[in-house]
């Protein structure tokens, strides 16, 4: 699973401060799943002006996730963010052979305030991104003035929080990662848990 994180000026403070809270949370339910724990690798990346590796594809049992910073400034290159996954995903995943088993397809997981600054590459690598065989895309918007219009041409489910504290975005993240070991234990297009009360989920 890849998880990727808007590091973009607008995510300091409070929403950044909540994302740190909610990566634990998600990495504290995974270890607890033994289905997750034995077979999930995850890939953390920030993006602003610029991509970032913050972590790269690590076992879940073995991941360290260090405090996750925004810089001063940066707008949010969701493309060009897209455009670095992609062309690592065809290099990390390994395929299934008549003599091995391959991976499960990946999962991503978004965490943004729904804004894109480079829309035509967003655009261009949306497509690309759905030709490498992701079982499912998941947009967390991280407060209530975030807007999923942006992001839905690329995320299967958008979810929203009402609140930006980090007992929601708790909330979010347990409902994710019961959403990871439904995709890993049944076929993709399972459908998905139902997501918590402080959640909206948009369609």
């Amino acid at each position: 699973m890849y998880l990727l994180i808007d590091r973009s000026a607008s995510m300091r403070g409070e929403p950044i401060a909540s994302v740190n809270n909610a990566v634990r949370v998600l990495l504290g339910a995974l270890r607890q799943d033994p289905y997750a724990l034995e077979t999930a690798h995850m890939s953390v990346l920030g993006y602003a002006r610029e991509v970032t590796e913050i972590v790269p594809l690590t076992p879940i049992d073995m991941i360290q996730v260090p405090e996750i910073t925004v810089p001063r400034s940066g707008p949010p290159h969701l493309g060009l963010a897209l455009e670095t996954l992609a062309g690592r995903v065809p290099g990390e995943l390994r395929r299934g052979t008549a003599d091995r088993k391959g991976d499960w397809s990946p999962s991503l997981i978004l965490m943004t305030r729904g804004r894109v600054a480079d829309p035509h590459l967003f655009v261009a690598q949306t497509r690309h991104l759905r030709t490498l065989g992701f079982s499912q895309i998941i947009g967390c918007l991280t407060g209530p003035n975030g807007t999923g219009e942006d992001i839905g041409l690329l995320c299967d489910h958008v979810v929203a929080l009402d609140t930006m504290d980090s007992a929601g975005f708790s909330s979010l993240f347990r409902w994710v990662s019961s959403s990871i070991a439904t995709v890993g234990r049944q076929a993709p297009g399972a459908p998905l848990p139902v997501p918590p009360r402080e959640i909206r989920l948009d369609l």
